[in-house]
């Protein structure tokens, strides 16, 4: 994504197909993944409301990066999949439904006015403050915790670094791109002895996870047999065997013991 022109990432913010629903389930787990889907599809509302896709600031930090001579890019967020299934694993079964419900019916306008008053230090702070009141086990893991690894991560890259010319120990020269509402946590973690195996475990699925998976694993694959029954013998083995159905089949085939 990072190598990617506006006009392409434009394309591919706006078009969620079965193809990245289904991507998204087998790497993420079924609720983890359509949470992903439902919050790519907030993405495309807001790429399709300002005309722009989310990232610019990260492609262009990547791309001027490129230009300075011995330069590193690091990737310095906490894995997507740990965050997802953690914040999941946060919430409780009446605020998913809650979360889900509002993610689906999103269609505020957004304007590029909105924006630049988002970029308000005190406007910001009240919009994370109202984040916390309503969702705070969201808060918690998907700002909270990012503020932690990000932290860590940064200081780990400020550590001395070998010069290319005389191989001499010299201070690291670090430029950190971060999303606005992570800068006032980085701060407050800075001087911080930091634990980062804490926020990188992730639970195993409850009973009621588990068995709500399975009774929807077995719906749609029961689902699918009945089309390929409905489609008679040679239609319905042509079905099988589109990319799409076996991806599908991939995902809902039970984990080994």
């Amino acid at each position: 994504m990072l190598k990617m022109d506006e006009n392409t990432l434009l394309k591919e913010a706006k078009d969620i197909n079965l193809d990245k629903v289904q991507q998204a389930i087998k790497q993420n787990g079924l609720m983890s993944g359509l949470m992903q889907i439902l919050l790519l599809k907030v993405s495309a509302h807001i790429t399709e409301q300002l005309g722009m896709a989310p990232g610019g600031e990260f492609r262009e930090a990547f791309k001027e990066a490129g230009r300075v001579p011995f330069c590193k890019f690091h990737l310095g967020d906490r894995p997507i999949p740990v965050t997802f299934k953690r914040a999941i694993a946060a919430l409780s079964l009446w605020q998913k439904a809650r979360l889900a419900w509002g993610l689906c019916f999103l269609s505020d306008p957004i304007s590029k006015e909105d924006v630049e008053k988002c970029k308000q230090k005190d406007l910001l702070e009240q919009t994370m403050s109202e984040m916390i009141g309503e969702f705070p086990a969201l808060h918690q893991t998907i700002v909270a915790e990012r503020d932690i690894y990000l932290t860590h991560t940064l200081r780990q890259a400020t550590r001395c670094v070998e010069a290319p010319s005389n191989a001499q120990k010299v201070p690291a020269v670090v430029v950190g791109v971060v999303g606005m509402g992570h800068v006032p946590g980085i701060e407050r973690n800075w001087e911080k002895q930091l634990n980062i195996n804490e926020i990188m475990s992730v639970a195993p699925p409850s009973r009621f996870g588990w068995v709500l998976c399975t009774v929807i694993k077995g719906v749609m694959m029961g689902m699918l047999g009945y089309a390929c029954y409905r489609a008679g013998g040679g239609l319905g083995r042509a079905l099988l065997s589109l990319p799409a159905v076996q991806s599908l089949m991939e995902t809902l085939r039970p984990p080994p013991a």
